[in-house]
């Protein structure tokens, strides 16, 4: 295990992908088990990635104890538009298949990609992410730099938007073709929703998972690149409560 810094983020760098899912979701349940104990009645708000990046680190949270998910809020970062309804490949589906329906959080509040008015579905989602906030966000990064579905051409830092509808590009869309979620790039979707990069960054703590050589130059670039829309990661090391846990892969890049 190497320990880095870079402005105000903290990266830690694990051999594989099993010891970085294990250490990812050892600091978030420590994290998520002390805003419980803060207050009885709290309940904290977290804000899921859905990729397959994330797997190693969903299972190992799922099994995590001393947390009562019954009082955990949960919401996901972004969504297309246009998937039939319980289409596997939604990213609500998926969070539920890897998460929860099994931990099963007491408020799970999902983005419609059935919605036949993107923008509406954003200013609803938005008006339940603004009420409260987020605690936790949960993120990883794409191999364009983007987080959630804010790639280079539409991210902003200040965006005035909670969640917005976005084009995605052509590298997020042949992403999720190399990560199995589609078979081809005709069937990925053009459209979806996504919350914004300042809702994000608004999170009072974020956790960052990004495993893989297929992440090793957007790793590189969110951590010794300017701070630009053109890498939205990099934007993460201004926040002043984020922890980056990435395997040795993904890390070929960077500068130790």
């Amino acid at each position: 295990m190497t320990e880095l810094q870079r402005d105000r983020l903290h990266v830690t760098v694990l051999e594989d992908r099993a010891a970085l899912g294990l250490a990812a979701a050892g600091h978030v349940a420590r994290r998520l088990r002390q805003l419980l104990a803060e207050d009885g009645t709290r309940r904290p708000r977290l804000l899921f990635a859905a990729a397959a990046s994330q797997v190693e680190f969903l299972d190992a949270l799922c099994r995590a104890e001393g947390i009562d998910w019954g009082r955990v809020e949960a919401f996901h970062m972004d969504e297309y538009v246009g998937l039939p309804r319980g289409d596997e490949r939604s990213f609500g589906e998926w969070l539920d298949r890897h998460i929860f329906a099994v931990v099963h959080p007491g408020r799970v509040e999902l983005l419609d990609p059935t919605t036949e008015d993107p923008a509406a579905e954003c200013r609803r989602y938005g008006a339940l992410l603004a009420d409260g906030g987020l605690d936790l966000a949960l993120v990883g990064i794409g191999e364009n730099g983007h987080v959630a579905f804010n790639d280079p051409h539409v991210a902003d830092f200040k965006d005035p938007e909670v969640v917005k509808p976005v084009l995605i590009d052509e590298t997020s869309r042949g992403q999720q073709v190399r990560d199995g979620a589609f078979t081809t790039i005709d069937l990925v979707p053009r459209l979806a929703m996504t919350v914004t990069m300042s809702t994000i960054l608004a999170a009072r703590a974020i956790s960052v998972v990004v495993p893989g050589p297929t992440k090793a130059a957007a790793v590189a670039r969110t951590l010794d690149g300017p701070i630009e829309v053109a890498c939205p990661a990099s934007a993460l090391r201004r926040h002043p409560d984020v922890v980056m846990f990435v395997d040795e892969a993904a890390a070929t890049g960077v500068a130790h």
